[in-house]
């Protein structure tokens, strides 16, 4: 920040924010991978069976979790801005390290960039520790394979996800490009979980009411509905990966349907089966 320029930083051209579609629409194609960055907000709430006093806990993660990667990446963005001129910065590939080469010599910028790797390391720990207890719980709940609610002898975690989960981390991160990667992850995840989860909180309340529900929602439905309508937005600004969201349903219409069948449940339940 010792550095910051703000003639540089904020050296835009006449109109960069005059609303229009195609302002919109770059928009959009900035927030593919600006959300992304986001994602750990949530991490906690797959672990809400170790969280303790989960009503409490849960949102001041979340909220906590926003509100930090808020700040950290409004003071790295303004930092590099007012170094690298963004002209330059949007099509640097090593972006970070280009920021730190030039104000302080290669050697920084070196050690700089095995921080980023190590902190990305971290993160991917961060992930796995979170969605291994996806299949856990739902081998649990009897609606994945058995074997995946195995825990650990001695130190009882879900082994079997988390060996899996890393096995199939690995193949993707070495067979995929990072841009394609980001791209597929959101779009698939903005249908079959953002949207999914609006939509199926809606429909909870509507089934159990509030008496059961342990947190409330200020102006229900609306925010509700502002969320599917924003993701949906955002899931159009994906682009050409909007396939690879839609082939995720397509999957587990056929899995959810195929199991439903074998377990003689809904849609394909007999009279007297529950």
């Amino acid at each position: 920040m010792t550095h910051f320029n703000a003639k540089m930083a904020f050296d835009f051209p006449p109109g960069a924010f005059h609303l229009s579609w195609l302002w919109m629409a770059g928009l959009g194609s900035a927030m593919v991978k600006t959300i992304y960055s986001y994602w750990g907000y949530y991490n906690i709430c797959h672990l809400g069976g170790e969280i303790k006093d989960p009503e409490k806990n849960i949102p001041r993660g979340i909220f906590l979790s926003i509100a930090g990667i808020t700040l950290l990446y409004l003071a790295m963005q303004m930092s590099i801005l007012g170094v690298v001129p963004w002209r330059e910065a949007q099509d640097s590939k090593f972006i970070f390290s280009t920021f730190v080469e030039r104000l302080y010599g290669t050697h920084a910028a070196q050690l700089a960039t095995f921080m980023v790797l190590w902190i990305a390391l971290a993160s991917v720990f961060s992930v796995l520790l979170g969605y291994s207890r996806v299949p856990y719980s739902a081998a649990l709940d009897g609606n994945f394979f058995r074997d995946f609610a195995r825990l650990h002898p001695t130190k009882n975690f879900p082994y079997i996800s988390l060996l899996v989960l890393g096995a199939l981390a690995f193949l993707f991160s070495v067979t995929l490009k990072l841009e394609t990667a980001i791209a597929g992850i959101l779009s698939m995840r903005l249908l079959a979980q953002f949207i999914g989860q609006a939509v199926g909180v809606m429909v909870l309340r509507r089934r159990r009411g509030v008496g059961r529900l342990p947190f409330r929602m200020w102006l229900y439905p609306l925010p509700a509905i502002l969320t599917v309508v924003g993701w949906g937005w955002l899931f159009w600004q994906t682009g050409s990966a909007r396939k690879w969201g839609l082939a995720e349903i397509a999957l587990g219409a056929v899995a959810f349907f195929a199991r439903a069948w074998k377990m003689r449940q809904w849609p394909f339940a007999v009279t007297g089966d529950s």
